[in-house]
């Protein structure tokens, strides 16, 4: 009898048990994005943190430990998300340019659009690409309160209160929603920042600045409750990568690439997550998955196309690297890469001559962070760490991040981590290679040989790139023995082989004096953009001024992305760029200038051609007045 009573129990409450249905409806999908932090939420243990309502979706959802971007800068960060795919695959790795992708090419909201989603992104995309006619709706009203009825839907909301504009400027309108601000006094600085009031008081902006954001996040959660659509909808609120400060963003290491990543998975879609079985989750994850993720979440095959893999779900691989790529940041041209495998940072710097700080606008005009940083160093005060800053990179760096998490202590020399360097500097090299990196053209060379296609379809073509061969004359900066050696490779037929050549020429540092003849020759390089750094060399190394007259007249060059080229050439010479000055206010300045910060024509190429020629001003004595 007992046991027939136990039996009833047993009935009557899973009678009474809500049913889950076998196949759910497809989930809503949230992003809530924003811009310039790093892990400094209260989820993440940050004390300094007040961020209550990121913290409740933690307590109930998920915290990403090891999330990253695969950028340390927006475009090419927002160019991964979008498509799946490492925007050096594409050609959109360099800050905010214009490049054709191709036709055929579905993003992310396009191919849910296809499977019955209604997509919106309210507003920001900064793809590098044309976003045009890819979402349903992309405008600041755009919002899955307009979706027809019935269809589920993909939002996207990005919040820019936390971009480093924001961070480097104390408006009192940016945070009049706070009740309490963070207290200055109680701020902890990185190593790399000097201990002035100053820059507590940026570090307490910047956090209240977060839970500006934080109060976002709440908004937006209660509409969807609101709308009864809580249950029903998957959320990822996460950052496009670190702080807007330096040392973070422009930076290719874990300062620049980890980002905070919180995901919100309702009762009836936990299958979907389920390798996720404790709320914190260290396992990697890049921008370049985020996509792919997605659209198993909506049932959907990724396309082929699509670099990332999906990280959820039981069948969900472990990442075993997280790649990085840092090339042009505004008109700041650099090139590195990184390899991080969950412990050890690598990174090859094939620039390795040029400061992370470089003497360009974006880091010397309106910025708090940066005024204290050059206030600090002409009175001799910065630390090691952020003198680091200025000088040139190493060529090869190497991190362990479980005993050196401020990444301090390059250790790539230790013989015993010796076979760890070999590996992940293989691993490195094959993925540049597999993904037919763009980066390794210079921007101006890329679009040329582009022409009217792609760029991605340009990779394709073997007769018009070989990154095997060009990669190996990059392997050349910062590793040549015997100068005599670039020889051969200031010869070859290929415009980046050359390229190369003078880079790793650039970054020799003994004796150059023989190559005095070779870049004399590269004056009349068949390459734009080579003939301007040949001249940039010949007038920096050698005191040459035959230089400036191939500077001049490529400075008539009609393509932009080749004109920014050469304008970051004619500003790194300095104040021997004096004799251009009238030319360039008369014949350059017409082309390029209006409304964006009082001077450029536009916030695409017009904009970093400017920045270039206004620091050239600068150089040269003049002075340049910015309303950023």
């Amino acid at each position: 009898m007992r046991q027939f009573y136990l039996l009833m129990i047993i009935t009557f409450f899973a009678a009474c048990a809500p049913e889950k249905p076998e196949n759910p409806a497809p989930p809503n999908i949230l992003w809530i994005s924003c811009e310039d932090i790093s892990p400094a939420w209260g989820c993440y243990g940050d004390q300094q943190a007040t961020t209550p309502n990121i913290d409740l979706l933690a307590d109930k959802g998920f915290v990403f430990t090891q999330a990253f971007s695969n950028a340390p800068i927006c475009s090419p960060a927002r160019s991964t998300l979008i498509t799946g795919m490492y925007a050096k695959s594409l050609g959109t790795q360099n800050l905010r340019s214009d490049i054709p992708i191709p036709a055929d090419l579905k993003i992310l909201p396009e191919v849910l659009k296809a499977n019955g989603y209604y997509t919106t992104n309210n507003a920001k995309t900064d793809y590098n690409f044309s976003h045009e006619g890819r979402w349903d709706d992309s405008s600041n009203k755009a919002h899955w309160r307009n979706k027809p009825e019935g269809k589920p839907f993909f939002s996207v909301f990005n919040f820019g209160i936390t971009h480093e504009g924001h961070a480097n400027t104390d408006k009192k309108e940016d945070t009049e929603t706070l009740p309490k601000k963070h207290d200055p006094a109680n701020m902890k600085l990185p190593p790399y920042f000097p201990e002035t009031e100053e820059f507590k008081n940026i570090m307490a902006h910047q956090y209240d600045l977060i839970t500006v954001f934080d109060q976002e996040v709440g908004k937006l959660v209660d509409q969807l409750k609101a709308d009864g659509l809580y249950d029903n909808t998957i959320i990822f609120v996460f950052s496009d990568h670190g702080y807007g400060l330096p040392r973070y963003k422009r930076w290719l290491y874990d300062t620049g690439l980890k980002v905070p990543f919180v995901l919100h998975v309702p009762e009836k879609y936990k299958d979907k997550a389920a390798n996720l079985t404790q709320s914190k989750v260290d396992k990697m994850v890049g921008f370049v998955d985020f996509a792919p993720t997605v659209l198993n979440l909506a049932n959907v095959a990724a396309p082929q196309r699509m670099e990332g893999q999906n990280f959820l779900g039981k069948d969900a691989p472990e990442k075993p690297y997280i790649f990085g790529y840092r090339d042009r940041a505004d008109d700041v041209y650099d090139m590195s890469r990184s390899i991080f495998d969950g412990r050890y940072l690598y990174v090859r710097n094939y620039m390795p001559q040029k400061p992370y700080i470089q003497n360009a606008i974006i880091f010397n005009k309106g910025k708090r962070s940066y005024e204290e940083l050059f206030r600090v160093k002409e009175a001799g005060n910065l630390p090691p760490e952020a003198q680091d800053m200025f000088a040139p990179k190493p060529v090869e760096e190497l991190y362990d991040l479980q005993n050196d998490p401020n990444e301090l202590n390059n250790i790539v020399d230790e013989p015993q981590l010796a076979e760890k360097v070999k590996s992940l500097k293989a691993r490195l090299h094959q993925h540049i290679i597999e993904t037919k990196d763009t980066g390794l053209m210079n921007e101006g060379d890329m679009m040329v040989r582009a022409g009217n296609q792609s760029v991605y379809e340009m990779t394709h073509d073997a007769a018009l790139f070989n990154p095997e061969k060009i990669l190996k004359a990059a392997e050349l900066v910062g590793k040549v023995t015997d100068i005599n050696q670039l020889a051969t490779y200031f010869e070859d037929e290929d415009a980046a082989v050359r390229f190369w050549a003078m880079q790793a020429l650039d970054a020799f540092e003994g004796d150059i004096s023989s190559q005095k003849p070779a870049l004399k020759k590269l004056l009349e390089d068949p390459s734009v953009p080579n003939r301007a750094l040949a001249a940039e060399l010949l007038l920096n190394k050698y005191n040459d001024e035959s230089g400036l007259e191939v500077l001049k007249e490529a400075l008539t060059e009609k393509n932009e992305p080749v004109l920014l080229q050469v304008a970051i050439n004619v500003r790194n010479i300095g104040e021997k760029a004096k004799p251009l000055v009238p030319f360039i206010k008369e014949n350059i300045y017409p082309e390029i200038s209006g409304e964006v910060w009082g001077r450029y024509k536009s916030w695409l190429y017009p904009m970093f051609i400017g920045m270039a020629l206004d620091q050239t001003l600068a150089n040269c004595g003049e002075e340049v007045v910015i309303e950023n």
